[in-house]
Parts: C-alpha cells; structure tokens; sequence
C-alpha cells in the first residue's frame, strides 16, 4: 500500500512567495501523516483566475488589465530559484510532488503565461514539467497554448504517475497517451467540480484501470487579498464560496475511496493498492491487449514549442 495525499487548500491568492511557503508547510503536514505522493490543485501558484468566469471582456478592461498585471508579477519563472522551497521539502521529506502553477516563460517572452503541472521527485529534482494543451473558454485570455512535451508518465517510489489539466481530461488522445505509457496513478488538478465531474473521473479510472486523484479548488471569498479591486461587485458579500473543491480519489474499478471533499477545505490522505493497477487490466487493456495498433496509431509530438519569435531580414 502506498499513501497519498490531495491538498485542498486555498493558495495566498496574487501572492507567489506567501503560497510557496505555505505549500512547504503543507508538505510537511501531508509528509508527517505518511503520505509518500503529495498533489496541489491547478494553478496554485498563485492562485487559480477564477475573475476570469466574472469579468466582461470589453466592459471590465480595468479590472482585467490590474489582475493580469499582479498575477504576472507572481507567477513561478522556472529559469529561477523560484521553486526552491518546494524542491527542497520534497527532499527533506523523501516525497514526490505534483503541483500546479502559473508559469511565466521569461526564456522566449516578457509575459506569455502558461497553465502548467510539475513533478517534483524525492531528490528535489523537477522531473516533469507539462504545460496544458488548451486553455478554456476565458482561460484563453491568461494562458498560452501549450505542447506535448510535458506528456509523459514517470516512475516515482509510489507508482508510474502522469498529469493532465482539467479539461484536458476531457481530451481521449491526451488520455491516451498516459495510458499507453502504463500510468499507474493518473493525477488531474482541477478547477471543474460537481456530480458529472466526479463522473468523468470515474469513466477515465474504468476505461485505463488506473487509479485518479482529482486535485479540485477550494476557494472562498475570504480567500481574496482585501485589495482585491471591485471585490464585492464580482463577488458579493454573501456569496461565501467561490469554488467548492469536490476533491476525489478513485480505485480503477470506478470506486470512490475517498471523497469527494466539497466545501470544506483540508487533506484527502488515502492508502492505495497500487498493483490494482495492473491486476485490474485483465478484462480490459486499451493500450494492450484491448488495443488495435493495427488499425490505430497516436503520435505525439514532445517538442517544447516556445511563441513565435520574427526576424527582419534585408
């Protein structure tokens, strides 16, 4: 049995230091309890956008262009020490960690941001870094558009781990190619939430007989910095919760073990049999003895693609 841990905790929202920080405290929470594999929520680094969903393209320009500015000042550089803390309390803790971030490619661009998920191993070392394919709906105004490099699966002391973000979930290819890399636990940090949420966790657990930790974002309006501009328009005073969380493990028979953890913020800590991984595939393999290369073939294409950069030429 190995333990793991699904952090649903709110972020010091705008605030990179102050949630890095806390980050490291709840590692060594999580590390304290036995959990071996620890995981954040999407975007915890500083803070999932969650404006986004309020604001009106044209009519809160302002209110748009100050929030871009403050997220883009805290948001993780990994040509930096900006991780270290993290990094280093996985190696004193002997743990991995998988943690979502807003990041800031300060190597091709000034401030192109991205959606990403990254593997820290029991060494410290980042192992993975993947970037989320497709920012949704306005998510589009905030993150760039990412790549394939980041999509694999990698073997940790817990088990062979891979990370999608979201809706990429709702991606079969992009499943599938964790699968066909014999994941074990399939991690998805989320903002989504609610019943057919939950449910698609379950299908993905079913279809790759794999276990899934669905990481969800718990946040409240207390959650906010006071500063926050024109907090009560977008979010009135009465409106205690912005997002409910709905954290969730599943075994890959499509039971829930553990959860979902709904308003309420805290810890999932759950003890997994990760060998049902493989045992389970009798019946089913969609990347082995249920597949059809014959027939089918993916491709995928792991080139870190960085934006366009034009040269004038004479």
């Amino acid at each position: 049995m190995k333990r793991i841990a699904i952090i649903q905790e709110a972020p010091c929202v705008l605030d990179k230091q102050g949630t890095i920080a806390k980050a490291v405290g709840l590692v060594n929470s999580a590390s304290n309890q036995g959990a071996e594999l620890i995981v954040f929520p999407e975007a915890f680094i500083p803070g999932y956008p969650a404006w986004i969903w309020r604001l009106r393209p044209g009519g809160d320009w302002g209110i748009c262009e100050e929030l871009h500015a403050r997220l883009l000042r805290n948001s993780v550089d990994l040509s930096t020490e900006d991780l270290k803390p993290l990094q280093e309390a996985a190696r004193q803790n002997g743990v991995t960690v998988v943690c979502g971030m807003n990041e800031r490619d300060n190597a091709n661009s000034q401030s192109t941001l991205y959606n990403s998920v990254v593997t820290i191993d029991t060494q410290g070392q980042l192992v993975n870094h993947h970037r989320k394919l497709m920012p949704t709906n306005p998510e589009r105004m905030v993150w760039g558009i990412g790549d394939g490099h980041g999509l694999n699966v990698i073997d940790t002391p817990v088990g062979r781990i891979g990370s999608l973000v979201c809706w990429e979930n709702y991606m079969p290819l992009a499943r599938y190619a964790l699968y066909s890399q014999g994941v074990e636990i399939y991690i998805a940090p989320t903002y989504d939430s609610g019943a057919a949420w939950i449910g698609s966790m379950q299908h993905i657990a079913r279809e790759g007989k794999c276990w899934v930790l669905s990481c969800g974002v718990a946040l409240e309006r207390q959650d906010l910095p006071a500063d926050f501009p024109n907090l009560d328009q977008l979010y009135p005073v009465d409106e205690t919760w912005i997002n409910p969380g709905d954290s969730v493990v599943v075994s890959p028979s499509g039971e829930i073990v553990s959860g979902p953890l709904s308003r309420e913020k805290g810890m999932l800590i759950a003890d997994i049999e990760v060998e049902k991984a493989a045992t389970s595939k009798r019946a089913l393999d969609v990347a082995g003895h249920y597949s059809r290369p014959d027939v089918f073939e993916l491709h995928v294409d792991r080139t870190r693609r960085a934006p366009t950069v034009f040269k004038e030429t004479d």
